[in-house]
């Protein structure tokens, strides 16, 4: 049986990646991190090993132990558990210390390295989930208003930069202003620090100018639509083909009840009926 190994962080995305290694007859050998990691995983694993968020030698140690040779790195890990983190072994400290920066794609990408060093190769973190991965067009009933879709043409271009320099991939407008973006905190808190200064909100999530897809993809669910209803959101905007859409029908079934719209792709290119053409 092939065997590939899953680094887990929180939310759905682990899940849906474990169901579906398993629709494929994988052995999956999954390593969890406690206070992020959903237990449910290890209903589906046929191992799973639970790991503090500063045991990265152990991590390593025990997929080399399972002959791990491919894994994927799925769902987020608070960035700030790292800082937080009281006891990280020295393997964690000297991959910190070893880094310019310290910003996500940094990070990621260094313990990327030290995987392929020893002989695991990670894999794009959309492995088995490209059903997910939602192409051109308006997902749901309600259509954006003229001055949304300029919110929508303006925070792209706002989400691209802040994309570009590794800070964030969200951001949130209204009228032509910024009202919040990404930092260290994540999508939905971002959402709601920007509710205290307006509603009916827009928000634009960019995937970065060279993505890397083994890690950090963005990823919208459920509890993004739920955070725009609490916080009377209206608009949100994501790119084609490089946005993970978890529960799609969930989400689209609950966006068309609350009057959202859920827009994939620059509709100033490609919908013909956007009055700024």
């Amino acid at each position: 049986m092939k065997r590939v190994g899953l680094i887990a962080g929180n939310g759905n995305f682990p899940l849906l990646f474990a169901r579906e290694a398993k629709k494929r007859e994988y052995f999956l050998v999954a390593i969890a991190i406690r206070g992020e990691t959903s237990p449910a995983l290890g209903r589906i694993a046929d191992k799973i090993f639970w790991l503090k968020t500063g045991e990265l030698t152990k991590c390593f140690s025990l997929l080399g132990q399972e002959k791990i040779k491919e894994a994927v790195m799925a769902g987020q890990i608070h960035h700030h558990r790292l800082f937080k983190e009281k006891s990280p072994d020295k393997e964690l400290k000297s991959l910190l210390k070893a880094l310019a920066d310290k910003r996500t794609d940094s990070i990621l990408g260094a313990i990327a390295e030290r995987l392929k060093e020893e002989g695991i190769n990670l894999l794009p973190s959309h492995s088995f989930l490209s059903h997910l991965l939602p192409k051109e067009g308006i997902l749901t009933r309600r259509k954006p208003t003229e001055d949304e879709w300029r919110d929508i043409k303006f925070g792209r271009e706002i989400a691209e930069r802040i994309a570009g320099a590794d800070i964030g991939q969200t951001v949130c407008v209204k009228n032509g202003v910024v009202l919040a973006i990404e930092a260290i905190e994540g999508t939905d808190k971002t959402i709601q620090r920007a509710s205290q200064f307006a509603r009916g909100v827009v928000i634009v999530k960019k995937a970065k100018p060279n993505q890397d897809l083994r890690f950090d993809i963005p990823v919208i669910g459920i509890r993004t639509i739920k955070t725009m209803v609490k916080t009377k959101a209206k608009v949100l905007a994501l790119d084609p083909e490089k946005t993970l859409l978890l529960d799609k029908e969930k989400v689209i079934r609950l966006a068309d009840q609350k009057g959202i719209s859920l827009v994939v792709g620059s509709p100033i290119i490609n919908h013909p009926n956007d009055p700024l053409r």
